[in-house]
């Protein structure tokens, strides 16, 4: 009696075989491209924010010394900042706090990402 090598299947015709379907794979590449979609669509709303808390905390740290000189000073900003489109001077808020100027501000963006379906992202910031 012959013995078979124990690396050899019992069946040679049942073996499983492993891989990606194609309806997996384009399952993937849907999830894939929504979250790259919405990504896409956010990236330029987070850089304003990123731009405007910048701009506040340069404001601020000039120390202007009326609520006027605060505003007139981030329309400048806004003016060499072509990413700020959501706010103006007019929406900040010009505080003191310990002989502290301290700026902040608020805003919601929309965005569209098909139809009728949008994305709202209430913005918030203050200066350090």
């Amino acid at each position: 009696m012959r013995s078979r090598p124990v690396s050899m299947p019992r069946f040679r015709g049942a073996r499983r075989q492993r891989g990606l379907t194609l309806f997996g794979l384009l399952s993937w590449a849907i999830l894939i491209g929504a979250i790259a979609y919405v990504a896409l669509r956010v990236f330029p709303t987070v850089n304003e924010y990123l731009t405007i808390q910048r701009s506040i905390d340069k404001i601020a740290a000039a120390a202007p010394s009326t609520v006027a000189e605060a505003r007139a000073a981030f329309e400048r900003q806004k003016d060499i900042e072509y990413s700020i489109s959501s706010i103006g001077g007019k929406d900040l808020e010009v505080t003191k706090e310990n002989d502290k100027v301290v700026l902040s501000f608020a805003y919601d963006k929309e965005i569209p990402l098909y139809g009728p379906v949008f994305l709202l992202i209430k913005y918030e910031g203050r200066s350090r």
